[in-house]
């Protein structure tokens, strides 16, 4: 190809007939193992209606042993070829690849991420030479691990970016020697994917820890995964279905009781810390049935949730951790370190990856959220005579508070109202959880949702808390399965705030207090998982939990690691000991009986039996029920991450707008104009300000009957913004004087479906539509109206007039 024709190439071309032959003679796509592929790294945040800002997509990805080398960003000959350097270190960072290259199909320009060495080379390395450059030091179980391919379900299954990191970071920990190891990454995200690939590989590649220590060749290894909870257990014993049958075990108290045994033939056993903490020794004492396995048995074990206390000092966890000490132990976990989950840290070390709330919502990995912050006249009380008091003993002159609230004291009048306020708010037909203050809570607003709802159905809502047991799993298992629509409301206190993949709940509302940023997030996460047509979900929120957004732990950075204070080591070197056998009994658990709890020093009886302590129940006087107000505020996540108030919100888009239109008569030629309007609505999506958010802008400045062009010109310009009917009304006169009496109806028509639906009517897409309800068929519309080019330019045109400036 001559010189000159190849300037003319556009980038599809000039990848076609450079950039893939130069990778193909380096050996890309033909040396086995490596590969080449584009890869679409981010979804693009959902902004409303369906729709997503722009996805981040890799030119070029170099794969080599399932590893991702390096990063190529192509762009067209007739360009700088250090025009993509941005991009490709920018994807680099992201896929954690060693190398960034830039190129427009000539030049080819390489960035060292590690080094920060850059420069121009000649040539592509071959997948050899940019495996050795990225692994200068060799190391026998990454290439063994390496030789393990992801399994993807014939192509269905594959890991995100941030999976295939977290992946890869924890092998490479394992590889390295590490036996405890930690990953943090946001509810939502597929941690227990990520459990199941490390098993995959570990599994296939023979890895255990014999032969990790220089043992013996060829064993699988036996790998635990340990939840708190049964339907966690469950669920990832369900996910790793992909292993052989005979090589998942679940362990159960009823198989322990059936093989009169815990089970010890399998590959990948599945438990809960309680199944591990029961259990009787031959002569029917309890015993921790854990004590059954040797401490070596286990080679890796999977702690999920760790950091639901999992590591603290006094743990039941900590027990079961310590006893089987020898084992590689891997924490997953969805919240960053905080003063809360310290001992989580210290136990595990620093995380060797993290991906946060944040990063998942603005990836579009995780739904955004807005929270209605809702405040009543009855949130605190103080007890008057004219109330009822139908238990228990108000304290004269006390200020109850939300803490107190359904666990000191009860006054049903106040849940009632707050029921009806956020069942009148809600889609009735979209899944909700209730966070309650307790079980019995949890009942009582169970009975006020039922008693006000729309729906005939008796179980439309139900309560799943730890005293429901067995029925309350059973319905937990029917919300969260996406072809069900009962039950639709599920209340809880503590049980749902973790691990709950219920992937369509659109709503939360807290009925309870949040104490710590760790919870909230928790709870945050019941809403995150991706559904269609889910574009956000809502949290109502009546107890300030909104207070924890202003918390700089809001996915801040995370607390500094401090040193171990014995080695003062970070992380810590100290020599862990074997746990020791009991030095009375000699087990391995202590299998000593342990002395009975004393009588109680009050009442001197076990159990005692002193009167507990009555909980307050009034009944508000006859009147004050229907004096309750409440008062209801909006805040959004931003495009940068963060919570925003409406003011803030208002703010941030002010800011935006002067980069898309320079005053109000640019403004004005831009929305006047079909095609122009709708490309600056697409530059308000990609800064995060999509149709959803629009919506909501409207309504804080109460503008809900006005064009967004007046929306727009109050917030940047602080105009005054008038109704459509209004904006109709007054430019009809001037509309008219360029059209005959057909073309009048036609536009009269156009107008009334601009007043009663909006701007989006204007949109020539809708075109077609409208020709067809107004005159049935668009032949019919071109007898009367002219030409299909003539009507477009009716319904272009009279639009400059509709939006033109009046006196």
């Amino acid at each position: 190809m001559p010189d000159h024709a190849l300037y003319d190439l556009n980038e599809a071309e000039t990848r076609a007939e450079l950039i893939d032959p130069a990778l193909a003679e380096a050996g890309w796509g033909k040396v086995d193992g490596s590969r080449v592929r584009r890869e679409v790294i981010t979804n693009g945040r959902l902004i409303g209606g369906g729709k997503r800002s722009k996805q981040d997509i890799a030119d070029y990805v170099l794969v080599y042993r399932g590893h991702k080398l390096a990063v190529i960003e192509a762009k067209r000959i007739g360009l700088p070829d250090t025009e993509g350097v941005g991009q490709a270190k920018r994807y680099s960072e992201m896929l954690q690849a060693r190398f960034a290259y830039s190129t427009n199909g000539k030049g080819i320009y390489c960035i060292d991420m590690k080094t920060g060495d850059e420069g121009y080379v000649e040539a592509y390395p071959t997948p050899e030479e940019i495996w050795n450059a990225t692994f200068a030091e060799q190391n026998l179980w990454r290439n063994r691990f390496a030789e393990v391919p992801f399994e993807d379900k014939s192509g269905t299954w594959e890991a995100r970016y941030y999976q295939h990191n977290a992946i890869n970071q924890a092998l490479e920990a394992i590889a390295d020697g590490r036996d405890r190891i930690l990953l943090t990454l946001a509810t939502g995200t597929g941690k227990t994917f990520i459990a199941f690939q490390l098993a995959w590989k570990l599994f296939h590649s023979r890895w255990n820890l014999k032969d990790w220590r220089g043992g013996e060749l060829g064993r699988r290894p036996r790998i635990l995964f340990l939840a708190d909870r049964n339907i966690l257990a469950d669920q990832a014993y369900n996910s790793f279905s992909a292993f052989p049958e005979d090589a998942l075990v679940r362990i159960s108290p009823d198989v322990i009781r059936k093989k009169g045994m815990v089970p010890k033939n399998g590959s990948i056993f599945f438990t809960i810390f309680q199944t591990f903490m029961s259990g009787r020794d031959a002569d029917g004492n309890p015993a921790p049935s854990f004590g059954d396995y040797p401490p070596d048995f286990f080679d890796f074990i999977i702690i999920d949730e760790c950091h639901r206390g999992g590591a603290n000092d006094e743990s039941t966890w900590r027990e079961i951790l310590e006893y089987f000490s020898p084992a590689v132990q891997l924490g997953l976990t969805a919240t960053p370190k905080r003063t809360t989950n310290v001992d989580t840290y210290a136990y595990f070390g620093e995380p060797v990856y993290v991906y946060s709330l944040k990063e998942g919502v603005n990836d579009g990995f995780l739904t955004p959220f807005k929270v209605k912050q809702i405040a009543t006249t009855l949130d605190d009380y103080v007890y008057t005579s004219d109330d009822e008091v139908l238990e228990g003993e108000p304290e004269e002159g006390k200020r109850y508070t939300e803490e107190e609230f359904n666990r000191v004291i009860e006054i049903r009048e106040r849940e009632k109202y707050r029921v009806k306020v956020f069942m009148d708010a809600i889609d009735q037909t979209q899944k909700t959880l209730v966070f309650c203050a307790t079980q019995p809570h949890a009942l009582a607003v169970r009975d006020l949702i039922n008693q006000y709802k729309e729906s005939s159905d008796p179980n439309y809502c139900v309560r799943v808390t730890a005293h429901d047991g067995k029925e309350g799993e059973r319905w937990l298992r029917v919300f969260q399965d996406n072809e069900k629509t009962i039950p639709t409301i599920l209340t809880t206190s503590q049980k749902l705030s973790t691990g709950v993949d219920a992937r369509n709940v659109r709503n939360i509302v807290l009925m309870r207090p949040v104490n710590s940023m760790v919870e909230f997030k928790q709870i945050v996460g019941r809403g995150t998982r991706l559904f269609d047509g889910k574009d956000y979900f809502t949290i109502y929120d009546f107890v300030k939990a909104y207070e924890h957004f202003n918390d700089p732990e809001w996915d801040g950075e995370p607390v500094e690691p401090e040193p171990c204070k014995r080695c003062g080591n970070q992380p810590c070197t100290c020599v862990v000991d074997p746990p020791q056998p009991c030095p009375v009994c000699g087990k391995l658990p202590c299998e000593c009986e342990k002395e009975p709890p004393g009588p109680c020093p009050v009442c001197g009886e076990t159990p005692c039996i002193c009167r507990k302590v009555s909980k307050v129940k009034v009944k508000l006087a006859d009147g004050k029920e229907r004096t309750i107000q409440h008062m209801m505020a909006t805040t959004f996540w931003g495009p940068d991450g963060k919570p925003l108030s409406s003011a803030e919100f208002i703010q941030a888009l002010y800011g935006s707008l002067p980069e898309l239109f320079r005053d109000e008569d640019e403004l004005r030629a831009i929305w006047s104009k079909p095609d122009t309007r709708k490309k600056l609505l697409q530059g308000l999506e990609d800064i995060g300000y999509g149709a959803e958010q629009l919506r909501e802008l409207s309504r804080i400045i109460n503008a809900e009957d006005s064009d967004l062009y007046d929306v727009l010109s109050f917030i940047a310009f602080a105009l005054a913004p008038v109704s459509r009917e209004e904006r109709v009304e007054a430019r009809k006169d001037l509309i008219f004087e360029k059209y005959d009496d057909k073309q009048q109806e036609f536009l009269s028509f156009v107008m009334g479906h601009y007043v009663a639906q909006g701007v989006g009517e204007l949109d020539q897409e809708k075109l077609p539509d409208l020709l067809t309800i107004k005159y049935g068929s668009a032949p019919d519309a071109v007898a009367v109206l002219g030409s299909v080019a003539a009507i477009r330019d009716v319904f272009v045109g009279f639009q400059e007039q509709l939006y033109v400036r009046v006196e």
